[in-house]
């Protein structure tokens, strides 16, 4: 599906995309999930300039001190939520800030590219991070790709390995960590005993089995 489609898409859930992707049990496990890892990783650190790059409704703008989105009316809710938050219109091929950032992450976007279009926003956000920033990135994995779905076309269609991450960055990054996502197929799970497995999900996230996760987050510093 083309990303007219994909744009048209996100904006016509903007005002319901908070309930309807991160309201139910399965989508306040992986919110968890990330907003653990981001508040690690972001411990005892005094950046000054980070971008949430795709930050839709501003889920993780908390993180950051700017933020882009492709559309508009998601970019509205994000807002409403952060005032103080400085947000524009753009893309991750196309970030609308001149600033260099310390740190720039994306959640849930790479997920939507292929190959050449991830080159593209590596390359993007290397001309935007300061010498030696970092950026963090999260993708499926294509060992733990799922069944062919009615939008397998283009939403959550596209999958890597690490190897294939590390090819795409080589010469211009460094591959400081990389951290499993979502390692138990909660969704299979009753309703009610999800959050338990949540302690256990982040801890083996973290070992060798990150590499039978659905996704990965990725961190990379320029150099």
């Amino acid at each position: 599906m083309m990303k007219t489609n994909i744009r048209e898409y996100y904006s016509n859930l903007a005002e319901s995309y908070d309930d309807n992707r991160f309201g139910n049990s399965y989508g306040k496990y992986i919110d968890q999930q990330e907003r653990s890892f981001l508040t690690s990783f972001f411990q005892n650190k005094k950046y000054t300039k980070v971008l949430d790059l795709g930050c839709g409704t501003g889920r993780l703008l908390n993180f950051a001190t700017h933020g882009t989105d492709f559309s508009e009316n998601m970019l509205n809710v994000a807002r409403q939520k952060y005032p103080e938050k400085i947000l524009d219109v753009g893309e991750i091929s196309k970030i609308p800030f001149h600033s260099e950032f310390e740190c720039i992450f994306c959640f849930h976007v790479i997920m939507h590219q292929n190959q050449e279009e991830t080159k593209a926003f590596l390359n993007e956000c290397h001309q935007k991070l300061s010498k030696n920033g970092t950026l963090i990135f999260d993708y499926p994995l294509k060992t733990r790709k799922k069944a062919v779905s009615p939008q397998a076309d283009w939403h959550a269609g596209n999958s890597f390995s690490p190897s294939e991450i590390s090819q795409i960055s080589k010469d211009r990054w460094k591959v400081k960590n990389t951290t499993g996502i979502l390692f138990f197929p909660i969704h299979r799970l009753p309703k009610a005993v999800r959050k338990f497995f949540l302690p256990l999900d982040i801890l083996l996230c973290r070992t060798f089995l990150k590499n039978w996760a659905s996704y990965h987050i990725t961190v990379l510093e320029k150099i």
